[in-house]
């Protein structure tokens, strides 16, 4: 017997795969991108199956209960208003880990997980015995705890000043033992640290102020102070540049992300602030991603 087969004395089951369908259809009727692979996450989330689970019990013809229906229909329901998938189901994959998210911080990206990966070479690739990362505006804690665990040799420190994310980092980087969090402005935190980074890294806020993103997921959703960079996006860029100067040893790497079109421009304030080997990197869409300079 299936987890999902008929209870005995009660009606009829409904078809899992009707019920995944349904919420396929209202998903797409709601604008959702990709709304077969949602409707397959929220029956995992409300069966308690991974999706590959929930793939596996479509094709054996698997039901579901009257009430578990009544729950996927709720999540889709919340789904519809194009509430971001990861609020609903509380988490967010990145790399290997699974991060903690909802209100208040921002939803990692699967582009971000490319981007991490030139600060991971260069702590595995520094001669120093334990290379010291620092993540600048950390967000949920994505890309520090990324470097501490595939590092874990590495000394890894990350800030963010929003009172409503840095629970979510305090969360997601609790009991990592080579990761220091701070609630600071990144402008200013980890004095103590100058001149001895091997690595910086930032996903920083780099939306325009007055372009506003389309997604009703993004608009709606995601915080403003983790989406715009003032009026050509790039503030925190600026402030990011000086900062890390003073941050990193020589030969220190800086990585930023930083939307498609800024590429030109972020190689530009770094070449007049004195950084060395500016260059700018695809993702895996082609687009460009991400801004790498080295310290003098």
């Amino acid at each position: 017997m299936t987890p999902r087969a008929l209870y005995a004395g009660m009606m009829p089951d409904i078809s899992l795969a009707s019920a995944v369908h349904a919420a396929a259809q209202r998903l797409a009727d709601a604008g959702v991108s990709d709304p077969l692979v949602d409707a397959e996450l929220l029956a995992g989330h409300a069966l308690s199956l991974r999706r590959g689970e929930v793939q596996a019990a479509l094709i054996r013809g698997d039901s579901v209960s009257e009430e578990e229906a009544a729950v996927l229909e709720t999540l889709v329901a919340r789904r519809a208003t194009r509430e971001p998938l990861q609020h609903i189901t509380g988490t967010a994959p990145f790399r290997h880990l699974e991060l903690a998210v909802g209100p208040g911080v921002f939803v990692p990206r699967p582009e971000t997980e490319t981007v991490v990966q030139y600060a991971i070479d260069a702590l595995l690739g520094s001669p120093l015995p334990a290379p010291i990362g620092i993540d600048l505006g950390t967000g949920s804690g994505a890309i520090a705890l990324a470097m501490a665990t595939e590092v874990p040799h590495s000394r890894i420190f990350a800030t963010e000043l929003s009172p409503d994310a840095y629970p979510w980092a305090a969360r997601n980087t609790a009991g990592v033992a080579n990761l220091t969090l701070v609630n600071e402005d990144l402008a200013q935190a980890f004095s103590e640290l100058d001149g001895t980074a091997s690595v910086v890294i930032s996903n920083p806020p780099y939306v325009p102020d007055a372009a506003v993103p389309r997604d009703p997921e993004v608009r709606l959703f995601d915080p403003s102070m983790a989406l715009y960079g003032g009026e050509d996006g790039l503030d925190i860029v600026r402030v990011l540049s000086v900062r890390a100067l003073e941050l990193l040893h020589p030969g220190g790497l800086l990585v930023i992300e930083h939307g498609e079109l800024q590429g030109e421009e972020i190689r530009s304030i770094l070449t007049r602030d004195g950084w060395r080997a500016a260059a700018t990197h695809r993702d895996l869409t082609l687009r460009d991603r991400a801004t790498t300079a080295l310290r003098p």
